[in-house]
């Protein structure tokens, strides 16, 4: 989990250097939302592969990524709001929903420590969007809730032990109490 968390930092140095390095022209930072969307799903992905524990965690992203995009894409189609730029099927952002899709699954999965960053890549994908006028701050915001709304639908956290169930009776009544740690 270490590891992971210090790839998503690297990613993000990485990316904030590339940029530095090119000049921030509105054609770079387009670029770099457009890895970053498929870069964060990616990593959530590999990470399923990584760490096994018998949660079926490739299935559980395979479910994410699948509700966020098919239902990014119909809210497109039902609402067709126009784009900034003139263009059609701007609500909600797809890039922003597939961004935050990977950021919520590795946040719910391996916790805050890898969630931070994930989500701060996340927030800069919406951010390329609206900076380069395909989308609003509206678009960018239900890209984000369809994405992070996507995992806590599917996603159970690595850790099994952050969960605990049991059963007991005081006096004469039973009890059931449940626990997550966060």
């Amino acid at each position: 989990m270490e590891m992971l968390s210090r790839c998503v930092i690297l990613g993000t140095l990485a990316c904030s250097s590339q940029l530095s390095a090119q000049g921030s022209s509105t054609e770079n930072i387009k670029t770099s939302g457009d890895i970053l969307a498929t870069a964060l799903p990616a990593a959530a992905l590999a990470s399923t592969l990584i760490w096994k524990d018998g949660q079926r965690a490739t299935l559980q992203f395979a479910k994410t990524i699948v509700t966020s995009f098919g239902v990014t894409h119909v809210l497109k189609r039902v609402i067709n709001k126009p784009r900034p730029n003139g263009g059609d099927y701007a609500f909600p952002s797809g890039h922003t929903s597939s961004a935050f899709s990977g950021a919520a699954f590795l946040q719910i999965r391996h916790g805050w420590r890898v969630g931070v960053p994930a989500y701060l890549l996340a927030g800069y994908v919406g951010w390329t969007r609206v900076y380069v006028d395909k989308h609003d701050y509206w678009d960018f915001l239900g890209g984000a809730i369809v994405g992070v709304g996507s995992a806590y639908l599917f996603t159970t956290p690595f850790d099994p032990d952050r969960v605990a169930v049991s059963l007991g009776k005081r006096d004469e009544a039973y009890l059931v109490e449940f626990s997550f740690q966060f």
